[in-house]
């Protein structure tokens, strides 16, 4: 979004007279304290406010109750106040450092590995510890002389720094050097790697040894990575190079070492078997159900989770509040100031920082965060706390020092709609530079795998530098469907339509895994969540939407279903359908029998489309604290379902009229658009959009105070006079008001209390995790105005504002509302499955692909593989169940003979008028009877359905009359010995095949296609790959480990 700046701008300069200075300098003194009757501090020794210690030089005093917490290192926001130097002690001098190796002119390649190496000294104590940083983020803290650690040297220009730490607390100033990191030379030769393991049959939990022989004849070893099924679970730096591994998970898991040189040259071992088993489920762990783990990785989930996988947010927070807390609301004015002290904070449990962008160099940005005046790092407020030990200021430094107060987590949320596809500039001017389109996807539709690597490390760097709990990613959006998104990136995002998804799972993987690391390594589990679209279209052309799998929860934007992007006036936030729906009605939706009547532009049609991969409790709905609306509307019922096309239809803005059938609307104006967008000519552009506390002010008749700030002027403006009256009505199916004003013919969507309790019962009855809200600045409360029309107190009867003594200001009332219902309600569901799970597991895996893109996937018609990885053949006539959410109606079916039908339908209504009624449909299907699977064979389900889905889940088989789950689903359960039941399948279970020749194929890890640097990237259409004394072939670019996943069909066996 543009936003205006809509307030003066004043610089004061004053000058301070020698007299004056100096005064100023005697009241800042300190005079020397005695200290002898005072204790010295004891770490173990509870005190009070007003007890007084001495602490090395200087005496403190307590301000309120505190143990354990040393007075020397308290800082000005701490438990003590420092009364300063006792009598005849030395004021304590801060420590030095000198930082002497590297030097600027060393030359480094990528991959070396980089001494780091300081002096320190304290001339009147001792050196406690030295922190080595590059480019800003301390990689090593080093305790004892020699200083010293190690870096491995990446491409590009760095800061090597170094500061030094005295024993009574006081810091040096930084010592630094600039150098800069040359590419790998081109010449060099690869260095060569053997594996050997321990043990190859192990009970979970067992170590195994990892042993490397690793060599390089035209240099050195510098070191060697050990990969657990393609993922990084240790490194061993020196020989002998070998790894102690502690098994996490049962099954077949694929072993490799990754031997680099002194250059960056790599190369892989050939890839042993590890073969881990389990009588026992693994131990609670608390991480949620359905969410991946990055393997060889031990997240400390239960730092933030429960048992049972429910997130710890205090007693009174059963259920999460999220508020957006925007950027740009930073002005020196109260009429347009929204501040971290604004914030209700005992009410929320979770605040999103709106935004940051992807800058031109790939990585997170927020700016010049040397700048004085920047918003996030660097600005301060009157009444705004920062501490000034955190090193940073602004935004950032105000919501580090609350959410430590108040016990809640914030997140950096990055993107958005006008940074989703570029970012601002110094200028405040938009950058169109392709944003996350450019950095996940290149021009040729390949994934852009060095940028998202980049760009998913510095936003990590951001999380931990700023003292943030997680990201959240609102990429807007990477769907196949034609004109979604911002209209101003569309060279970027048009031709790359087809390849977003692609791209967008491996961001989402690579974010996942990058924070699991520094989970583990921080001790505190990292949050990744999303902002996700709930409209039925967007979703279409998203797949399953399987990156559920990496999200802590999902936030579904389930807003802007109606708006003036066409001229069908409805509800911007309808939780349910009416069956009304003009544009569904305009599609004949409710009238093809293939969608079974139902209505997905609605709250709990995007509900149920994510609890099909997820549990209820890692789901959030969206709640819109702002208006949508239109002018000029004609027909309807008080506006409601009548029709606002803009007059001139060649005038639309780019991104409006959307589809053949639509026009593009007439959004209101003036004062029925307060929070308004500008197109690139700076023009006001129409959509209705207001905070909740202006269509507050409208509905009661009041003329705000706070106009002008906004730029209203009705003097000159008559769209900016209060004309008519807005009329409140309330569509109790929809659970949805609404203002019409009859005179002027503008309808604005609106959300109050009303529809808020009722929106929050629903969570409850539904057992979802929470309510996400945009933003906080747009909540109201009802201010009594004294004498001169300044707010005074809040009137939480609204009773001034309706008796003409009042207006409705920025305040708090729906979020107030929400932790009512919340602060007492029973725990969110935990589970994906709603009904019993076998207790033993087979390993099958499933892959969802195949899909046509844009308006082509229709009915969506993916091939869904199973490949078996049991080691056993599958009998033939085994039958596969598995469940699929109702936000697709009952009729599911296959075209490939497996015979896919609906065995128990979770809604059989017609239409789905005041909600879906179940959960899930559960489906089933058989293998043909005549042919087994055979073990490492893919069975291809050719599936169809006619409205989006996310999952499937809850998968299982029966063999030989037993229900197993699938242990990708299930992974803390045992794994079933199918041997011992028998098997009547058919298949060669392993035996070479005549005729079957590798001549030629690489042998996995090694792939046929290589990266920029020469390294395994993956696999095209057609290739071939051995694994296993299996040879495999790609179905489509995959990454994947040849037979895990339904992008290999097997060949032949070796």
């Amino acid at each position: 979004m543009e936003h205006s700046n809509l307030r003066k701008k004043h610089n004061y300069k004053f000058a301070l007279s020698t007299l004056t200075l100096s005064c100023l300098m005697a009241f800042n003194a300190q005079a020397a304290v005695d200290c002898s009757p005072l204790e010295a501090w004891d770490a173990g020794k509870v005190y009070n406010g007003g007890e007084e210690v001495k602490q090395g030089t200087n005496a403190y005093k307590a301000k309120y109750w505190t143990q354990n917490n040393d007075p020397a290192t308290a800082g000005e926001w701490g438990a003590w106040q420092d009364l300063g130097v006792c009598s005849g002690e030395v004021p304590n001098e801060a420590p030095t450092v000198d930082l002497t190796s590297p030097s600027a002119t060393e030359q480094l390649t990528t991959g070396d590995l980089v001494t780091l190496t300081a002096s320190a000294a304290d001339s009147d104590g001792n050196i406690v510890r030295v922190d080595f940083s590059v480019d800003g983020v301390v990689i090593s803290s080093v305790t004892a002389s020699p200083y010293s650690t190690t870096w491995t040297a990446l491409e590009g220009n760095h800061t090597i720094s170094a500061q030094s730490y005295d024993d009574k607390g006081a810091q040096s100033t930084v010592s630094s050097v600039a150098i800069n990191v040359a590419n790998t030379p081109t010449d060099n030769i690869a260095p060569t790697a053997t594996l050997s393991l321990s043990a190859t049959n192990v009970e979970l939990g067992s170590v195994v040894t990892l042993t490397a022989d690793a060599a390089d004849s035209d240099g050195t070893i510098d070191k060697v990575d050990f990969y657990i099924d393609n993922t990084l679970v240790g490194t061993a730096a020196t020989a002998p190079y070998t790894l102690q591994y502690t098994t996490t998970a049962v099954g077949s898991l694929s072993v490799y070492a990754k031997a680099t040189d002194n250059l960056g040259a790599t190369a892989n071992s050939a890839s042993a078997n590890l073969t881990v088993t389990s009588s026992l489920p693994i131990a609670d762990n608390c991480r949620p159900d359905g969410l991946y783990q990055t393997e060889g990785v031990t997240v400390p989930y239960c730092t933030i989770y429960d048992k049972e996988g429910r997130e710890k947010m205090g007693a009174d927070h059963p259920r999460r509040v999220i508020g957006y807390f925007t950027s740009w609301r930073d002005g020196g004015d109260e009429q347009n100031s929204y501040l971290v002290k604004d914030i209700p904070w005992e009410q929320l449990t979770h605040i999103n920082y709106a935004f940051v962008s992807i800058g031109s160099d790939g990585k997170v940005n927020v700016g010049d965060v040397t700048d004085p005046n920047n918003a996030a790092t660097s600005k301060e407020w009157a009444g705004v706390e920062i501490d000034p030990a955190l090193g940073f200021k602004g935004h950032f430094g105000a919501l580090a020092t609350a959410k430590a107060k108040h016990g809640v987590k914030t997140l950096i949320s990055i993107g958005g709609w006008a940074e989703t596809g570029g970012h601002f500039g110094a200028d405040g001017n938009r950058v169109a530079d392709g944003g996350f389109y450019t950095m996940t996807t290149n021009a040729d539709g390949s994934i852009n795998h060095a940028a998202i690597e980049k760009f998913a490390a510095s936003a990590v760097e951001m999380m931990r530098k700023y003292k943030f709990d997680g990201l959240d990613i609102d990429y807007e959006y990477p769907t196949s469907m034609a004109g979604a998104g911002n209209p101003d990136d569309k060279e970027f995002m048009e031709p790359r339509r087809q390849y977003l998804w692609a791209s967008y799972q491996v961001l989402m993987k690579t974010l996942r895994e990058k924070l699991d690391v520094a989970s583990a390594q921080d001790d505190i589990h990292y949050m990744l969540t999303i902002a996700a679209p709930s409209s039925g279209y967007l979703l279409r052309g998203m797949e399953t939407f399987d990156v559920t799998q990496y999200l802590d929860y999902v936030n579904i934007m389930s807003y802007d279903l109606h708006g003036a992007w066409n001229d069908h006036v409805g509800h911007n936030a309808a939780l349910y359908d009416t069956g009304k729906d003009s544009e569904l009605a305009q599609w004949n939706v409710y009238g093809t029998e293939a969608y079974g009547g139902i209505g997905y532009l609605n709250t709990d049609w995007a509900y149920h489309y994510f609890r099909g991969s997820m549990p209820a409790g890692r789901i959030n709905i969206g709640v819109p604290y702002y208006t949508r609306g239109w002018q000029g509307v004609t027909g309807g019922e008080n506006g409601l379902w009548g029709r606002a096309p803009l007059p001139d239809q060649a005038q639309c803005e780019p991104g409006t009229g959307e589809g053949e059938k639509n026009n593009c609307g007439y959004g209101a104006l003036g004062i029925d658009n307060m929070w308004h967008d500008k197109n690139s000519y700076g023009q006001e552009m129409g959509a209705g959009s207001n905070p909740m506390w202006h269509a507050k002010n409208l509905q009661e008749g009041i003329f705000g105070s706070y106009a002008n700030i906004y730029g209203l002027d009705p003097a000159n403006d008559p769209a900016d006079q209060l004309v008519g009256t807005y009329t409140r009505h309330y569509d109790s199916v929809a659970v949805a008001p609404w203002l019409w004003n009859a005179e002027k013919k503008v309808f604005l969507s609106t959300e109050d209390k009303d529809s808020i309790n009722v929106k929050a019962d629903y969570v409850i009855d539904q057992e979802i995790g929470g309510i996400m809200f945009w933003e906080l600045a747009g909540d109201y409360s009802c201010y009594v105005l004294d004498a001169n029309g300044n707010r005074t107190s809040v009137d939480a009867t609204e009773a001034a504002c309706q008796t003409g003594n009042g207006e409705y200001h920025m305040g708090n009332t729906m979020t107030k509302a929400i932790y009512e219902k919340f602060k007492s309600a029973t725990p969110y569901g935990n589970t994906v499955a709603t009904g019993a799970i076998p207790t033993e597991t087979v390993d099958i895996a499933v892959n969802v692909g195949g899909f046509k893109v844009g308006d082509q996937n229709y009915p969506i018609n993916p091939k869904v593989t199973f490949t078996n990885n049991t080691g056993q053949d599958i009998p033939g006539g085994t039958e596969f169940q598995f469940d699929i959410p109702v936000s697709a109606p009952d009729n599911a079916k296959d075209q490939s003979g497996g015979g896919l039908q609906v065995i128990a339908s979770g809604h059989t209504r017609p239409n789905n008028i005041g909600g879906l009624d179940g959960t899930m449909h559960r489906v089933a299907f058989t293998l043909p009877a005549w042919k087994a699977l055979p073990a490492g064979g893919v069975y291809e389900l050719d599936m169809v359905y006619y409205l989006p889905i996310s999952g499937p889940a809850n998968y299982t088989v029966n063999i030989n009359n037993v229900d197993y789950a699938f242990k990708f689903e299930q992974p803390d359960l045992p794994l079933a010995d199918l041997n011992s039941g028998g098997n009547n399948g058919g298949g060669n279970g392993g035996t070479p095949d005549v005729g079957c020749d590798a001549t030629g194929l690489v042998t996995y890890p090694d792939l046929p296609q290589k990266d920029w640097a020469g390294n395994p990237s993956h696999a095209n259409t057609g290739d071939q790959v051995v694994h296993n004394n299996v040879i495999y072939q790609a179905n489509w670019w995959t990454a994947a480990e040849p037979g895990s996943d339904g992008s290999w069909t097997k060949v032949c066996n070796l």
